[in-house]
């Protein structure tokens, strides 16, 4: 079998099917995502330089990202690509999160955190898969070279950002809240891989990346704006520290408390939303 994107996405696909880490932890077991959404990019997309450029000196490109994991290798980026992909929440937790105002629902929060150990087990089993048929890959968020920075004019942020990797491979445009609206809407989580691979870039049926946000594109919704309970959100964008604030402090609290889960969440404004499960038409602003 050819090494390709159909067997990359089918290995991608198969394992959140069946594999067993893909569960809410609830007794009765009960799936953390649905069907993924499957993209690729070029390790020489012009892109990855533009990231930088904006972002700060300090992020990573895919060929970063493979020579800092394989120092003694030589490789050129058009001989990468970054594997990205979209695991959609369940649409009962959307719809449980969706009527909340103030916290996130358990499903939410069960989801951040047992989804994304489940995140995690799928980058190692890509990663594990390719190794198996002689493609050696890295999983970013997996590395010693990921960090967090309080540099440049988007801090904080990080060195490399999943959501970005996903944009790069087709797979969704920003939003007022700096959510990645995709065909599966925006509440979802997201992964990547960089391997020695060449594979066929995803198109991006875009032009632009607020092209699927309804208030870029039409000036109006901003439906995202009234959702957030501590007021992070506004026409001027997201305020990432008071975001942050309230979300990895005060709801690492609160789920403590309330779900007996050591993890952080929010997400209100990622449902209720017109972009929650799918890019929104003109219509429904």
């Amino acid at each position: 079998m050819p090494i390709d994107g159909a067997w990359v996405q089918e290995c991608v696909e198969d394992f959140v099917s069946v594999a067993p880490e893909n569960t809410l932890g609830f007794d009765q077991r009960e799936r953390v995502f649905d069907r993924p959404l499957v993209g690729f990019a070029s390790g020489e997309d012009p892109l990855w330089q533009d990231y930088r450029d904006h972002i700060g000196s300090f992020y990573l490109t895919p060929l970063g990202i493979f020579q800092g994991t394989f120092p003694m290798e030589t490789v050129f980026p058009e001989e990468l690509t970054v594997i990205s992909w979209v695991l959609p929440s369940t649409g009962t937790t959307r719809q449980e999160q969706a009527r909340q105002t103030q916290y996130p629902s358990e499903r939410w929060a069960r989801t951040r955190h047992y989804g994304e150990l489940f995140n995690i087990a799928l980058r190692r089993h890509l990663v594990a898969e390719l190794m198996k048929v002689g493609i050696k890959s890295a999983a970013p968020m997996l590395l010693p070279l990921w960090s967090r920075s309080n540099e440049g004019p988007y801090a904080p942020c990080s060195n490399w950002s999943e959501r970005h990797a996903a944009y790069a491979a087709g797979l969704g445009t920003f939003g007022l809240c700096d959510g990645l609206i995709t065909a599966v809407g925006k509440a979802h989580r997201t992964g990547s891989v960089v391997a020695r691979l060449k594979i066929a870039p995803t198109a991006r049926p875009y032009r632009d990346h607020h092209e699927y946000c309804l208030y870029f594109t039409h000036g109006t919704c901003g439906k995202c704006i009234v959702r957030c309970p501590v007021r992070a959100l506004s026409a001027r964008g997201h305020d990432k520290k008071r975001c942050m604030e309230y979300t990895e402090l005060r709801m690492n609290k609160y789920l403590k408390t309330s779900y007996g889960i050591d993890n952080y969440a929010c997400g209100l404004c990622q449902c209720g939303v017109p972009c929650m499960d799918h890019v929104p038409v003109a219509e429904e602003g």
